[in-house]
């Protein structure tokens, strides 16, 4: 008897606490600045942007969602095609494709709408993010093609050249070999943290020769110094900072044989943060004179005016990579083109939502929505943000 009571006691504990801890969970509505025409859109055509977001409650904060999706979302089966590209300076990119030969809707390869998905900071076509959207896109009857960064998509170095966010030449020749292998079919580009700083600097490089009807990043860092710093954070920089630098190194060290040609690989594999990554390496495989200047050359927010095609960008509030403070408000609330959508909660890639946040979440069904209006609605919103480019039929 006084077991059961005693069970009864500690089962109305639990109850409460996770009770407790879902009211404390239960977000609003994201915050979405954007103009009243891409606004009016979204809420058409995108209606997840609207509705109520509630993380998973057992999930505290920014840097357990971070946490908990590396470890517990599930990897959706796709079968990729893989293709070797030369680039401009002699070095080579690997891209994955996902066909999606048995579309019904599209099922004329030439006219098929095709995402172009770009992986985060040493990502690449298996990521979870990435296989969610690949899922997403495959629904709807679209093509995929994920371009894996220099060095992290099983290829060889050719050159001694990596990836960095503020250089964009990859993207563009990327851009170009899709949009030569399929003149007919509209191309969507997709961007995930470090992926979404080089399409909005693509985009802003390009401005109207861009060969994209729209874009949508997720978790970007707007602004490298202020991420930097926040990363550098104890916490974050125990969690998160050493980890991503050590990928980082163990990358350089793969490849030091073509890499030790341009930079010394012994003293970069010494760097324990990213800055110090960046200094020792990035700033100086790219030819800045400082990892300041480079930095400041990387940060997409200040760029935004340059863009030409509708942008839906995703941040969570409490993004240990992407401080708010730094997030382009003025910038989206002056635009036409550009929407930002702003979670409470999510942390980085994160966006966990019920109990058990192993299978889609709001990152990805906002995914699926935004790519099928974009597709589906391309003149709608084209007027809606006021600008002009491909249609997407």
């Amino acid at each position: 008897k006084r077991w059961f009571c005693g069970s009864r006691q500690l089962g109305s504990l639990f109850s409460a606490f996770f009770l407790n801890a879902a009211c404390l969970f239960v977000c609003g509505v994201p915050t979405l600045v954007c103009s009243d025409g891409f606004r009016a859109f979204l809420q058409r055509h995108c209606p997840v942007v609207a509705e109520r977001f509630s993380p998973t409650p057992w999930c505290w904060g920014g840097r357990m969602q971070t946490l908990v999706r590396v470890l517990l979302k599930t990897n959706p089966a796709v079968t990729y095609r893989n293709e070797l590209i030369q680039t401009g300076d002699g070095g080579q990119l690997s891209l994955d494709w996902f066909d999606n030969t048995d579309s019904a809707r599209y099922p004329q390869c030439s006219s098929r709408p095709t995402v172009l998905i770009l992986p985060g900071l040493t990502g690449n076509s298996q990521q979870t993010y990435v296989l969610h959207a690949v899922q997403q896109a495959s629904r709807h009857g679209y093509r995929c093609v994920v371009m894996n960064n220099r060095g992290f998509g099983g290829e060889e170095l050719l050159t001694p050249l990596t990836f960095c966010a503020a250089n964009t030449s990859d993207v563009e020749t990327v851009v170009n070999h899709v949009k030569g292998l399929f003149p007919q079919a509209p191309l969507l580009g997709a961007g995930v943290s470090l992926g979404g700083m080089l399409l909005l600097n693509y985009l802003a490089h390009k401005g109207r020769d861009a060969k994209i009807i729209a874009a949508l990043t997720m978790s970007v860092s707007w602004d490298s110094f202020e991420s930097s710093a926040s990363l550098e954070q104890p916490i974050n920089k125990l969690l998160f900072n050493r980890h991503l630098t050590s990928n980082l190194c163990r990358a350089v060290k793969r490849h030091r044989k073509i890499l030790e040609n341009a930079i010394d690989v012994d003293y970069v594999l010494k760097a324990r943060t990213i800055r110090e990554f960046d200094e020792r390496f990035t700033s100086v495989l790219f030819g800045y004179k400082s990892c300041s200047d480079y930095y400041r050359d990387a940060s997409p927010g200040y760029k935004l005016p340059r863009t030409s095609v509708p942008v839906l960008c995703l941040n969570a509030a409490d993004d240990p990579f992407s401080p708010e403070h730094a997030f382009p408000v003025t910038a989206a609330q002056r635009l036409p083109n550009v929407a930002l959508l702003v979670t409470s909660h999510g942390g980085h890639i994160g966006f966990l939502e019920g109990p058990f946040p192993s299978g889609a979440g709001y990152m990805d069904r906002l995914f699926g929505q935004f790519v099928w209006a974009a597709f589906e609605h391309s003149a709608d919103l084209r007027a809606a943000c006021g600008v002009g480019g491909e249609t997407a039929e």
